[in-house]
Formats: C-alpha cells, structure tokens, sequence
C-alpha cells in the first residue's frame, strides 16, 4: 500500500513536489488517507491528515497546531493523474479552497488565483469548469451534511494521535 509515490502540484506557484514523507494510512480506488507533517516550518500549524476523495475532486485536511488541537479544516478542490508503471499519482492543486475554522465559520479562498491562472492560460477551460463544479460539489455537500461526514475518516485516524 505505501509503494505509491504521492506528487503535489501547484500552478501558482508553479511547482510539482514529491510528498516522500507522508504517510499513507489507507488507500481505495477513490479514497487515499495520509498522516504527514509541514514541508516548511510555520507558527500556525506542524501537522496533520489528509482523505483525498479522488472520485469527488477534493482533499479535506486537518491542520494541526504542534500541541495537536485544531488549527482548521482545509478543502483542496484537485483533480490527479495516475502513472502505474511508476506507482505514483500527482494531485493537481486546482486553486480554490475551502477553509473551516473550529467556531464553525467557512471562508472560499483563492478564487482569486483560479482567474488569475485561467488568464494567464496556466490552466484550460476544461481545468476551470473542473475546478467549479467540484467547488459546488463541495459547498453543497457542506451546507447540506456538515463537514462531518467527509471528515469521519481522519477522525477515525486522529483520535489516537499525539503530537
């Protein structure tokens, strides 16, 4: 299961990194759970998990501050690309994001950069209109379920990590 080499890449900035230290905790065909820690020391957060909901076009995080309470609740909007004969799989970051904080308040960010990619022809129509019906996906499974529910897997994991 941990075989599969996980690659994140980024149109802005545009950068395509290895994610050699995270760890893979579960893996289906629509469905990857990690467990890593921040490539870039920060004062907000040091740690945290990751379900990758392949089939939906989106990640949810748990950020981590170092004493392990909740920082906040990130949501990538992604789409992937698979290479089998390397056993690896790049997640694409399609820009928008979702942000949850513990007090319950939902902030949509970096649609700002989503537009600034398309015109800059960093990324397609079809990337584009990707990117927004996965971000509606999103919102409306959150506003109508809660963001329980596409949490429940890191909770699972989580309940018995320590810092």
């Amino acid at each position: 299961m941990n075989n599969l080499t996980l690659f994140r890449k980024r149109f802005i900035p545009d950068e395509c990194i290895e994610l050699k230290d995270d760890i893979i905790l579960k893996r289906t065909d629509s469905v990857i759970l990690t467990k890593w820690k921040v490539l870039k020391a920060r004062n907000d957060f040091s740690h945290g998990f990751t379900c990758y909901y392949l089939d939906r076009g989106y990640r949810i995080s748990k950020f981590l501050k170092s004493d392990g309470s909740l920082y906040c609740w990130y949501c990538d909007i992604i789409t992937y690309e698979s290479d089998p004969d390397k056993n690896s799989l790049t997640i694409i970051d399609l820009l928008a994001d979702v942000v949850i904080f513990p007090d319950g308040k939902i902030r949509v960010v970096d649609l700002d950069e989503l537009s600034e990619a398309f015109e800059k022809r960093l990324i397609d129509e079809t990337l584009l209109k990707k990117s927004l019906l996965s971000l509606n996906r999103l919102l409306g499974e959150i506003y109508s379920d809660g963001i329980e529910s596409l949490t429940a897997p890191i909770q699972e994991v989580a309940k018995d990590d320590t810092p």
